[in-house]
């Protein structure tokens, strides 16, 4: 029986489908401040939200920036319908930090995944094929 095989049993079976691993973001800096919080509340007493860095850079792309999504998601490297969804979670998780009165704290840094170990394959392959300089 094939792995294929066995995910399809085990898909059919009704438990938990494994999600597909996230490639890699294209994000361009890290920002200065990384925790928000209202004015007069201990941190000890506030709810914390977690924004990603992607999602960071989406909004910075889209809101500060003004790119439109589909110029926003080249400068990512992710797909416009991937871009949107990024931009609307982080929407969300500013919104209610906002409006709830929670913390918001933004992620320090890039998690790597299972793509990055392809990439640096991709490269050493790229790098040993001889040029024609």
């Amino acid at each position: 029986m094939t792995h294929y095989e066995r995910m399809l049993i085990i898909c059919a079976k009704g438990r938990k489908q494994m999600p597909r691993p996230k490639c890699m973001r294209n994000v361009r800096g890290v920002p200065d401040r990384n925790y928000f919080k209202p004015r007069g509340i201990p941190i000890s007493e506030l709810e914390e939200i977690t924004l990603h860095l992607d999602e960071f850079e989406a909004v910075r792309l889209a809101d500060f920036e003004g790119l439109y999504h589909r110029e926003a998601a080249a400068c990512m490297k992710v797909s416009r319908q991937t871009f949107g969804r990024i931009v609307i979670s982080a929407r969300r998780k500013i919104a209610d930090a906002l409006i709830n009165g929670k913390a918001l704290r933004i992620e320090e840094e890039i998690k790597t995944t299972a793509f990055s170990s392809l990439d640096k394959n991709r490269k050493t392959n790229e790098d040993t094929v001889p040029s024609d300089k």
